[in-house]
């Protein structure tokens, strides 16, 4: 193992775990953040709603894009401060063009700072589409007669890790619409079925879910069969449009969703992953509704969501969307770019909803995870026929259907470091513990030997000649990098391991 040395500014073997009383100490003017959220007018409690839809207009309509304002605000988060909501609402507010590149210029160097050039990969698997609710955006709406339902039994949830081991795929997001049927039990049994999956050399090390908001018991049984991230996006964090568009079924009950991770936090399930869906309401507005939620769970439980999510709306069967607050790709990716720089320390995922080229261009200003091989279909990764996409059997269109070798082969090639590392979720490095990582910048340090090792299983067990001699091309190069400040004679060590077949070795 490795110890980070603050002194030094280096890090180095260690035959225990990572030390981190001295770290605390240490890192305390740095993670203030996490423990003096801002105070705002309705006051974060656990499980109590914590929106004032009034308090966040006044926020945008105050702030004040001088230049001096914006220089001193991308400063901060370079910083790796949080913004508040007012710094920024003046992001937000910037219309001089000058000054939008010098927040998206902000974004890309916060991100190398604080993740390098690594990139988690990461697909979706569709467990079921069944639902009660009527979301007039999404393709599994009750109302839907055109949609084919279809849950996967345990063979079918087999054959589709099998394929997606396959591929060379290690990590998850299993997905569910909201019935009955797919209660705490039926998510819980599923995650054991798809972590009891081994093909060759292939496995899923990390599991993560994306399904309704439960009650407090609900989320303990889930959290025993080994989930990591729990995600539940609000969709919009104005109550009005929200109404609008959730016409019935539980979803329909705005604060029952918001306060849904409260009570996986009070679960104990302590990495959460936040979104909103943008083009159901003013972009602007749903920023500032994301980094509410940041505050909240800061006030509440001393740690930031693991992630945020920004899908924008896309086809679905039978929706039905007012064009009226649509996203452009200029909006798109200047809002990436801010979101970046208000929340230094959280993963950003950027979805295959987007197309390659937002997504080659949204990648360099702050995406630290994206899904690859992506197909939403159920059953769609097993099934030879299922190549094409059928918005009858999808929630919504994907823009992005790319093989994850291909993927990887390019993200290689603009010199990113793919990396399929669940190492922090199995060494218990999880919400507050990883925040003592993460908001001092320290994840492209600790991050970087896990990226390499998993890159090297992958191209030693799934990778084309070519693609294998362009990886280890570069994890030439990012080992070099790596000696600038820690010892590096080990994981060299570690990699000659993988080549002779040894797996799943990390730090």
């Amino acid at each position: 193992m490795f110890n980070f040395d603050l002194e030094t500014n280096k890090i180095h073997e260690n035959t225990g775990s990572y030390i981190l009383s001295v770290f605390r100490d240490n890192t305390a003017q740095n993670m203030k953040m996490i423990y003096k959220p801002q105070e705002y007018r309705i006051k974060d409690e656990r499980m109590k709603p914590f929106i004032d839809e009034s308090e966040i207009w006044e926020i945008l309509e105050e702030a004040q894009p001088t230049e001096e304002n914006v220089r001193r605000i991308i400063q901060k988060s370079l910083d790796k401060n949080r913004l508040s909501l007012q710094e920024t609402a003046v992001l937000l507010k910037v219309e001089d063009e000058k000054l939008i590149e010098e927040i998206k210029a902000g974004a890309r160097t916060l991100k190398e700072k604080v993740y390098g050039d690594r990139i988690v990969i990461f697909a979706p698997l569709y467990i079921g589409n069944k639902c009660v609710n009527n979301c007039t955006y999404c393709g599994f709406r009750a109302s839907n007669i055109k949609q084919k339902r279809t849950t996967l039994a345990h063979e079918q949830i087999k054959a589709e890790v099998k394929a997606l081991e396959d591929s060379g795929q290690k990590r998850l997001i299993l997905v569910y619409g909201e019935h009955p049927m797919y209660d705490a039990d039926f998510i819980a049994d599923s995650v054991k079925t798809v972590y009891g999956v081994k093909s060759g050399n292939g496995e899923i090390r990390r599991v993560n879910i994306n399904a309704a908001p439960l009650d407090i018991e609900g989320f303990k049984i889930v959290k025993e069969s080994g989930i990591g991230t729990y995600q539940i996006f609000q969709e919009t964090y104005h109550r009005e449009a929200y109404a609008k568009y959730h016409l019935s079924g539980k979803k329909r009950d705005f604060n029952w969703r918001l306060t849904g991770l409260d009570r996986a936090q009070e679960a104990l399930i302590d990495d959460v992953g936040i979104g909103a869906l943008f083009g159901l309401y003013d972009w602007k507005y749903e920023v500032l509704g994301l980094l509410r939620h940041v505050n909240h769970f800061e006030a509440c439980y001393n740690v930031g969501p693991h992630t945020i999510s920004f899908p924008r709306i896309k086809a679905a069967s039978d929706s039905n969307i007012d064009p009226e607050f649509e996203v452009s790709d200029k909006d798109f990716v200047r809002l990436v770019a801010i979101l970046r720089l208000a929340v230094p320390y959280t993963g950003m995922i950027l979805t295959a909803r987007e197309s390659k080229e937002i997504r080659q261009e949204v990648i360099k200003l702050g995406v630290s995870q994206i899904d690859a091989g992506t197909n939403i279909q159920l059953g769609g990764y097993s099934e030879d026929n299922a190549k094409e996409q059928k918005l009858e059997q999808e929630q919504f269109e994907i823009g992005d259907p790319r093989s994850l070798s291909e993927v990887i082969d390019e993200l290689l090639e603009k010199k990113y470091l793919p990396s399929f590392c669940t190492a922090c979720y199995r060494k218990g490095r999880t919400g507050e513990h990883f925040m003592e990582f993460s908001v001092p910048g320290f994840i492209k340090r600790f991050c970087s030997q896990n990226a390499i090792l998993t890159l090297a299983e992958y191209l030693e067990d799934y990778a084309t000649p070519e693609m294998k001699k362009k990886g280890y091309d570069l994890i030439d190069v990012k080992i070099d990098e790596l000696k600038d400040f820690q010892k590096t004679e080990d994981l060299h060590k570690r990699l000659e391991l993988v080549k002779q077949g040894e797996r799943d070795l990390y730090y």
